[in-house]
């Protein structure tokens, strides 16, 4: 046994590879609400057991009947706010080293801000927040100072080196936590604004991820690499033109996520809470939306 913690504690259960969980403990996590996860060793999501009062109470008849303006006004808000924590992430990094690369990508970011804010179509927002990831990533190389650890570009399907192995593996784990809290909060995931759902893609859960990306996953790549708590050669492997973390890899990743996530942020009111609550509190807030769309939506945005 490698260790015990207490279920009033969990927020979600990962089981990963061929790794089991007994009949009686998923009793018990059902019981308290607790969902569990079946996920491959590099993180693709096979499916979710949710608690039965949970699962099959749908909000989709609400979501259906929001209209293009109003999904439209969430979408530009979502694209702004992802835009903006980027910048935010780049502004941090250019006060401690200061580079050209940074300085300029900060300033497209600042440009495409705006250009979403005005878009009249969700393609042409779309084609925004593309240019701003692309810009945004020119310059994340900038900001690792481990030499070993080289990137050039984004590369996902399959991330090509280990910096994307950790920036893809981060997001599929944050992006299966929000599915879960997004389907026990009775939304239907298929159902969102800015991205387009089918039968295999959960498009909601794609929305709200998008606000979490840099201050969630990217800082957190960037301190890993910074105070080499993950080393290029150890932790890794690669399999059919694709870089990926190993077991060992994986347990430094997802024990220094859930650090991350444990830490106290200060809320608008004053108060402490730890990062875990902005996902429940973003959800909350779109199924809000959902029951009253002139609420609007107010994505998350670091300071």
């Amino acid at each position: 046994m490698l260790g015990q913690v207490q279920l009033p504690l969990l927020e979600q259960v990962l089981i990963f590879g061929k790794s089991q969980v007994t009949t009686q403990a998923i009793r018990a996590c059902l019981w308290r609400n607790i969902p569990i996860a079946y996920l491959s060793r590099m993180g693709y999501c096979y499916g979710r057991i949710l608690p039965i009062e949970r699962g099959y109470r749908q909000l989709s008849r609400y979501q259906q009947q929001l209209d293009f303006p109003q999904r439209l006004v969430v979408a530009r808000e979502i694209v702004k706010a992802k835009l903006k924590n980027s910048r935010v992430i780049l502004q941090r990094q250019q006060r401690r080293r200061g580079t050209e690369t940074i300085a300029f990508a900060i300033q497209s970011l600042s440009y495409l801000i705006g250009k979403a804010g005005s878009a009249e179509t969700l393609e042409r927002l779309m084609g925004y927040e593309g240019a701003g990831a692309a810009s945004y990533f020119s310059a994340f190389a900038e900001c690792l100072e481990k030499a070993e650890f080289v990137f050039l570009a984004r590369s996902r399907r399959p991330p090509g080196n280990p910096v994307n192995a950790m920036l893809s593996f981060g997001y599929q784990v944050l992006w299966n936590h929000l599915l879960a809290l997004i389907e026990l909060q009775g939304l239907d995931a298929y159902q969102a604004c800015l991205h387009q759902g089918t039968e295999r893609h959960a498009a909601l859960a794609s929305d709200l991820i998008e606000e979490f990306r840099a201050p969630l996953v990217d800082s957190l790549v960037m301190y890993l690499v910074n105070r080499q708590m993950i080393d290029g050669n150890e932790d890794f492997f690669y399999r059919d033109g694709g870089c990926f973390l190993n077991d060992g890899g994986r347990r430094k990743y997802l024990k220094a996520f859930l650090q991350r996530m444990e830490e106290e942020i200060e809320t608008d009111e004053g108060g402490k809470q730890p990062k875990w609550d902005l996902l429940t509190q973003q959800v909350k807030a779109y199924k809000q939306f959902v029951y009253n769309p002139v609420v609007g939506y107010k994505p998350y945005q670091i300071r």
